[in-house]
């Protein structure tokens, strides 16, 4: 009877030990972009990464290309827990924390190098923790998206050509802004259905950074991309908080380590592609415009502080933000 005992007693102790000690977390990374860009590829890279530090302990695939849903899904899965990691813009997460918005804004940041004392700022970390007070999620990282162009059928040098057009824009707030400087009539269309639109003529433009015309092929059903560099645009990436409480301290720095550096190297390749993009668009017969910038701006910079186009930021916040060097 005891040599019964003994051995039920191993067999559970072995079932623990493969079950339990080495059970394995896997976890879901959603978002909206294509296979080939560097979100996607860096993503693929720190699951690995992840894995590997973790001994396995963590498994997390990727979903790329809104596989999981649009930009508004993913967030809201997020806060289901039917996902566990995103990326998503700022904009989006802005619409729970405003402040978090507000690098989205057309020409508030001056160029990639102030999009960086940004991200590795106090202000960045404070506004972050906002939001992350709201919803328990952990924002890790911000990487950069690129500075948006305009894409048309059409030259556009000044905001008055933009006058009446029917703007493609991302399904959130902050979008409206760069519409009403120009007067154009903002359209919100999911990123996974822009380019059917542009095609149909459902909208006259769209703006996105020219990595993204390239990878998404906007460029095979607009004729003219407008370089406006309107907005120096950011993607968070954020743990569900369902996922995060649960993570010991050790974890917690694996995935801040990992992701920051996944991040950084996806906006060290966004920043370079942008130096080359247009002229391989100019190669495939698009004209390219470089429009009065300063006359875009000049249009844009009274709306900065006005919550009726959107603006969800305190002044001192804002002139923190330019301030920055």
């Amino acid at each position: 009877m005891r040599f019964f005992k003994t051995a039920a007693l191993a067999a559970v102790a072995l079932a623990c030990v493969s079950s339990g000690a080495f059970a394995q977390t896997k976890l879901k990374w959603a978002h909206v972009y294509e296979t080939p860009e560097p979100y996607h590829v860096n993503a693929l890279w720190a699951a690995e990464e992840i894995k590997k530090r973790t001994n396995g302990r963590y498994e997390i695939q990727v979903f790329p290309a809104s596989q999981l849903g649009n930009e508004n899904q993913i967030n809201e899965g997020l806060g289901l827990g039917t996902v566990d990691i995103i990326y998503t813009g700022t904009s989006f997460a802005g619409s729970i924390h405003k402040p978090l918005a507000i690098s989205g804004a057309p020409f508030m940041l001056r160029d990639y190098n102030h999009w960086k004392a940004y991200r590795d700022s106090k202000l960045f970390r404070d506004i972050a923790k906002g939001y992350e007070d709201k919803t328990r999620h952990k924002i890790v990282a911000l990487v950069y998206y690129g500075q948006r162009m305009v894409t048309a059928n059409k030259a556009i040098n000044k905001p008055e050509d933009m006058k009446g057009m029917k703007l493609r824009v991302p399904p959130a707030p902050l979008y409206l802004m760069l519409a009403k400087s120009v007067g154009a009539n903002a359209t919100p269309i999911a990123f996974a259905e822009v380019y059917l639109a542009l095609q149909q003529g459902t909208v006259d433009g769209q703006e996105n950074p020219l990595p993204t015309i390239m990878a998404k092929k906007f460029y095979e059903v607009q004729s003219h991309i407008i370089l406006t560099g309107h907005i120096s645009e950011s993607l968070l990436t954020i743990v569900g908080g369902h996922v995060w409480s649960k993570l010991s301290d050790a974890d917690k720095k694996v995935f801040e380590d990992v992701l920051m550096e996944a991040n950084a190297k996806s906006s060290d390749t966004i920043s370079e592609a942008e130096k080359t993009t247009a002229d391989e668009l100019r190669k495939l017969g698009k004209t390219v415009i470089t429009p009065d910038r300063e006359a875009f701006r000049q249009a844009a910079i009274p709306l900065h502080n006005d919550a009726s186009a959107g603006a969800g930021w305190s002044k001192a916040e804002y002139d923190a933000l330019q301030a920055l060097k």
